[in-house]
């Protein structure tokens, strides 16, 4: 599909401007609603030892060296085309060098390119390279192999890797499984209530379903790979069937939290959080708007008028896109996406000075005093123009960048995501976004027909967008 022109989106910036000075998203009070629920961004582990990221073996050539500090730099920049290119350049000069192979691995790796993965870490037994052979083989739907990479991963004293931990046992237990089988119908389709019990939701994901034969409240949680279990309810992870309508999805591995903050935050009570690995299986699409939670079998047809935009996913689990915040195609900057994050952009303070501003010019939120909110200029996203974004400044981050090795510049939250519908499609490696058609400021391309004589004037404005 030819890539659309730039759109500008007229009103999403002003309404989530007064989400965020107000602190409605979610319908909750401003300290619940910004407060950073302490969800497991499983899949954001560290990989284990390896061979230094900073060191030169005595047979590397300098222009071997060159593309690979290259391809180590744009990685953790986030521009994964660049560290593509650069790795296979380095492969090219030095093709049996470890530190090569393993950073062409970890790019291969946030690509869903499972089978460069294992191309590339063949015969490397560092702990890190059984990493990234277990992650490849996990994601993939290779339960056994991964269970003996995990776990020969875990065998290193210098190893702590908690998500490693769970899995390799969850990999272990499933034999003989086919993650992800779906059966009955071909899609399904599930109300997204905006409402609970009086409860307002606002943009929260909240999606009714049946774990296991009961009936539950999930939370889509794009940040987190796996399915995560309310760990009130259970206690190990486990394998379990998910269902929505008519569509059953079979073998899911879940893993466990403490749900109790999250069920506090959005109001109703959270049995599980559904993550990207379900999302890309399951061909989802994703409409708070439309208030529809889809899954189906096979790819959707590609929706009119969507732009497409590439995903990425740290450590092979956590969603990521490119965004730009300054009105140049220049330097796009790595984000998580979040669709449990109740607000519609967290940027770190190196984004917020590309965009150029001052980060000491940003408003302080009511009662939460080390949160700030201020104004993007431009945020640019696979296409669209968003002038005056609403951001806020000073969550703590060092959940989500603990052991991390790329630089996020920060998190796209479901108040942003809200006024898109998402389709998933060719297994995560990229969605398309729609935007709500009432949204879109005029179309000044073409002049519009003139009306009839007969016909009434036009209102004198747009009727107001709803903020709910």
């Amino acid at each position: 599909m030819p890539r659309m022109p730039r759109t500008p989106l007229a009103q999403v910036p002003a309404v989530l401007a007064v989400r965020v000075a107000f602190g409605l998203a979610f319908g909750l009070a401003p300290r619940q609603t910004l407060i950073l629920a302490p969800i497991l961004a499983v899949g954001l582990a560290p990989l284990g030892c390896g061979p230094s990221m900073g060191s030169q073996t005595p047979n590397r050539s300098p222009l071997a060296t060159q593309w690979l500090e290259r391809a180590k730099v744009s990685y953790r920049a986030g521009d994964f085309d660049d560290a593509k290119d650069a790795a296979a350049h380095a492969l090219s000069a030095a093709p049996n060098d470890p530190e090569v192979r393993e950073i062409a691995a970890r790019v291969a790796l946030v690509r869903l390119d499972y089978a460069e993965v294992l191309k590339l870490t063949e015969g490397l037994m560092t702990s890190s390279a059984r990493g990234l052979r277990g992650r490849a083989f996990w994601f993939s739907g290779d339960v056994e192999h991964a269970a003996d990479e995990l776990e020969a991963q875990l065998a290193d004293p210098q190893v702590k890797d908690a998500w490693a931990q769970d899995v390799a046992g969850l990999a272990r237990r499933g034999a003989g499984r086919h993650p992800f089988e779906m059966q009955g119908g071909i899609v399904a389709s599930v109300e997204m209530p905006r409402a609970i019990d009086r409860v307002p939701l606002g943009a929260a994901n909240v999606v009714p379903c049946e774990l296991d034969g009961e009936r539950i409240l999930a939370l889509v949680a794009t940040g987190s790979s796996e399915i995560l279990l309310d760990s009130n309810s259970r206690r190990e992870p486990a394998w379990v069937s998910l269902r929505f309508d008519r569509v059953e999805v079979d073998d899911v591995p879940a893993l466990v939290q403490d749900l109790s903050s999250i069920s506090r935050q959005v109001g109703v009570p959270i049995k599980a959080l559904i993550g990207s690995q379900f999302l890309r299986h399951t061909h989802a699409t994703l409409d708070r708007r439309g208030d529809q939670f889809v899954v189906r079998r096979e790819d959707a047809s590609t929706p009119p008028d969507a732009n497409r935009v590439p995903l990425y996913y740290v450590r092979g689990g956590g969603m990521m896109l490119r965004a730009t915040v300054t009105a140049r195609d220049e330097g796009p900057l790595p984000l998580l996406i979040d669709s449990s994050r109740p607000f519609p952009l967290l940027l770190q303070d190196a984004a917020w000075k590309k965009a150029g501003v001052d980060v000491n010019t940003l408003v302080t939120i009511p009662d939460e005093p080390s949160i700030k909110r201020g104004v993007v200029p431009v945020f640019r996203i696979a296409g669209f123009d968003l002038a005056k974004m609403p951001a806020i400044e000073g969550a703590d981050f060092s959940q989500l960048t603990a052991g991390l090795d790329i630089d996020l510049a920060g998190v796209v939250g479901a108040d942003m995501l809200s006024f898109f519908r998402l389709t998933f499609a060719d297994d995560g490696r990229f969605m398309w976004i729609e935007p709500d058609p009432t949204l879109l400021g005029p179309d000044t391309r073409t002049a519009p027909p003139a009306p009839p004589v007969s016909a009434p004037p036009p209102p004198s404005k747009a009727p107001p967008l709803s903020t709910r």
